[in-house]
């Protein structure tokens, strides 16, 4: 299973690289989220997945009983959604405010009115 989800992250990483190479401001935003999705993929296959119990330590005892499963995963996994929801978030805006003030989403058109903006 770690194979199949190790292409898979390949596969999107390279298609939201490949998307934002694109010259239209919104496939910019598709790969970003080709990118944010491919991190949580990421990061949930190496910290690997446990079926086994909370990680709560029992009065009296100074660690968890074996097998317990880790929660740092789970919470990269929560700060990363975070993460790029707000960055999703940014770019939605500015790039919408871009497009009122100069009227195209080409990134090629964006290059000759940088002293106008």
């Amino acid at each position: 299973m770690t194979i199949v989800l190790a292409f898979l992250v390949g596969g999107l990483y390279a298609g939201g690289l490949y998307m934002m190479m694109r010259r239209s401001i919104v496939k910019l935003i598709m790969g970003l989220i080709l990118l944010s999705y491919a991190t949580t993929l990421l990061i949930f296959t190496v910290g690997g997945l446990t079926r086994a119990a909370p990680p709560i330590v029992p009065a009296g005892v100074s660690e968890p009983p074996v097998p317990f499963a880790d929660p740092v995963p789970q919470a990269l996994i929560l700060t990363a959604i975070v993460i790029s929801f707000g960055v999703l978030a940014f770019a939605v805006v500015l790039i919408e405010q871009t497009h009122r003030s100069v009227g195209t989403d080409d990134s090629n058109n964006l290059r000759g009115i940088e002293g106008e903006l």
